[in-house]
Parts: structure tokens; C-alpha cells; sequence
């Protein structure tokens, strides 16, 4: 059963903790890489990092010297470092890697030990690979039982949240908005095509370091360069539809401007574009102290939000800014004392 990445980090530590290896699985351009190094800076432990793809026997085992009589095997110094100190061994692309190779790793995995060196007790191993329940779509080999016995494996199928919850601190705001209202086209779930691009997770991040470096996030600046390089980035059907979205992109209504200035920008919103504004509250109400001014006219947004977002709105306020909520019992909605308007929404 395939997990996102939520409950990934909420079990991964326990499985660490234990000093047992972790595999992850799952499509391209997830975000795996990006989680095992979270995981790492959580746990407080540098990354040593290889591509098990283009290792040989060589590079896993290192080389012989002779000592006296006999031969002794000298670690590579990627292996020495996880051997001296506590680090987080990130195997990547495990699946990709030769069978002697792989082979080697049986070790490592099983024992915590490879060729007569054994790991820091601090240690942990973690990799990752395209196989799983999509290995089928990937030039990857298959891993039998014996060495999938060694890991502890996660399939990971991760939700459209967790993306834009790791994207409004990573990616630009008119990405993160045609996301958020796009959600379809963070990426491709059907089998695909040969030799065609399509969006990935990871794409939609490169195109929007793109369009910051290229200052290309305005919207309506340069419209066909922008379309030009989505295509090429994420494919010609998401790159219309981005174009689309970005030549109506209302990018000036932010919380920071309902809050200072009223709700007349936004009376005329639809769902969607509620929806999408709630979401950049969420960020910009987080233990936040609002002025007098800044109570009035969130109460006053309130009173213009489509009932059903009202409610999963006021669940957000609590979340993130339980100390507003004083200030805001304070206030009316449209002529009902806050505390009332709440009773009723709820009801």
C-alpha cells in the first residue's frame, strides 16, 4: 500500500532509530531525494550521497594493499566518512545498479558492515528507487525477495498538498497558484508515451527557478518566452494551459492587502479563486498579530467567503492563529456579532 509523504515523516524516524535501512519507491520527480535530505536535517546528519547506478565493485568495495602475507581492503572514502562519523548514507537509483553491485549492498543492508568496515553506530541508510508498483514504466531491475527482505520498503504515492506545502517556500507564487487551481497538471498519472515531456513534480520547480532567474514571474511579462520554456520544461499541455492562467493571473490580491485595505478586490471571486487565497492566508496569518484594522477586515472576509470555505476557513484561523481568535469575537459579519456568525456557519 503506497503512503504519502506526510505519513512518511511522521514512521520513517522510528524505522532509523532502529538502525535499519529504508528504501523508498516511486515515480520520477516526486520529491524522494528531497525528503531523505529533510529527513537528514531532521535527525541532525549530513548526507553522503552516491548514485549506486554508476558504482562498480571498485567503488563499493574499494581497493586491496598489501599488508605483510596478505591483502587488506582499503575503504572508498565516501564508506570511510559514513565508518568515522554519523551520517545519513543516501543510496540512490539502487534498482539501476549492477547486480555485483547490488549484490554488495546485501551486506551493508543486513549487517552494517562491508568488507571488514563497519558503519558508525549513528549511522543510518536510506535509498531510493523508480521501482515498486511503477517499476513496469522504468528501464530498472527487479529486486528479489532476499534483498528486499534487507530494507524497510515505502511505496510512496504523495498527494497534491504535500507538494504545495513544500512549494509556497520553494517555488514562485504564480506556479504555486496555477497549481493550486490546476491540480491536474502537476503531473502525468496515465501510462505514458515515448519521447514525450510531461510534467513532474520536480519540473514544475525547475521552470519556476527559470522564471525567477530569468524575472519571467510577473505574469503577463513575455508571455511566449514564458510558454516556450514551460513547453519545454513540462510539455505542451500543461505550458497552454499555464499561459492561459498566467494572462488573467490577478497576482495583486494578497492577504497582506485584504488585510490592510478591505474585501472590495475580492467580492466578486469565484470558489476557486477563494480557494486559492485561503491557502496564501494559511501562510500569512501563521502566529501573526494583527492590528485593529487587520481583526475588522478579516472578519469582513468572512462575510464575503462562499459558506462551505467559511468553515474549513475558520478551522485554518484556529490552526495557525489561535490568539486572533479573542480579537476577533470582537467583530461583526455583516451586522451579526462574530461569535454568532460562527454558530450559524457551523450549524
Amino acid at each position: 500500500m503506497a503512503i504519502d509523504f506526510k505519513t512518511f515523516n511522521g514512521i520513517v524516524d522510528f524505522v532509523l532509530d532502529d538502525k535499519k535501512p529504508v528504501l523508498i519507491r516511486g515515480r520520477h520527480g516526486i520529491g524522494k531525494s528531497v525528503v531523505i535530505y529533510q529527513t537528514a536535517a531532521r535527525l541532525g546528519l549530513p548526507v553522503v550521497e552516491r548514485r549506486a547506478s554508476q558504482m562498480t565493485e571498485g567503488d563499493l568495495l574499494g581497493l586491496p594493499s598489501i599488508d605483510g602475507n596478505s591483502t587488506k581492503w582499503n575503504a572508498p572514502d565516501w564508506f570511510k566518512s559514513a565508518c568515522d562519523n554519523a551520517v545519513l548514507l543516501f543510496l540512490d537509483e539502487v534498482d539501476r545498479a549492477s547486480i555485483e553491485v547490488r549484490q554488495g549492498i546485501f551486506e551493508l543492508t543486513d549487517s552494517r558492515k562491508l568488507n571488514g568496515w563497519n558503519l558508525h553506530p549513528d549511522t543510518v541508510i536510506c535509498a531510493a528507487t523508480n521501482g515498486g508498483e511503477h517499476g513496469a514504466n522504468y528501464s530498472v531491475g527487479e529486486m528479489d525477495p532476499a534483498e528486499l527482505d534487507r530494507w524497510t520498503c515505502f511505496d510512496i504515492e504523495p498527494t497534491v498538498e504535500d507538494w504545495l506545502t513544500w512549494a509556497k517556500d520553494n517555488v514562485c507564487t504564480l506556479v504555486w497558484d496555477f497549481i493550486n487551481q490546476n491540480r491536474n497538471h502537476l503531473e502525468h498519472n496515465d501510462d505514458p508515451e515515448p519521447n514525450k515531456v510531461y510534467p513532474s513534480r520536480r519540473s514544475w520547480d525547475r521552470f519556476s527557478g527559470c522564471l525567477v532567474k530569468g524575472k519571467l514571474e510577473e505574469g503577463k511579462t513575455n508571455l511566449e518566452a514564458v510558454f516556450h520554456l514551460a513547453t519545454g520544461y513540462v510539455g505542451f499541455e500543461a505550458a497552454v494551459a499555464f499561459k492561459d492562467f498566467a494572462e488573467t493571473y490577478e497576482s495583486l490580491v494578497t492577504p497582506d492587502e485584504i488585510l490592510r485595505d478591505g474585501v472590495d478586490k475580492v467580492k466578486t471571486f469565484d470558489i476557486n479563486k477563494f480557494n486559492a487565497l485561503n491557502e496564501k492566508f494559511e501562510v500569512a496569518l501563521k502566529d501573526r498579530e494583527l492590528t485593529d484594522t487587520e481583526v475588522t477586515n478579516l472578519a469582513a472576509y468572512f462575510g464575503v467567503l462562499p459558506a462551505e470555505l467559511a468553515v474549513h476557513f475558520w478551522g485554518k484561523v484556529c490552526a495557525v492563529n489561535a490568539a486572533a481568535l479573542d480579537k476577533l469575537h470582537t467583530e461583526h459579519v455583516n451586522g451579526v456579532p462574530f461569535g454568532l456568525f460562527v454558530a450559524d456557519m457551523v450549524g
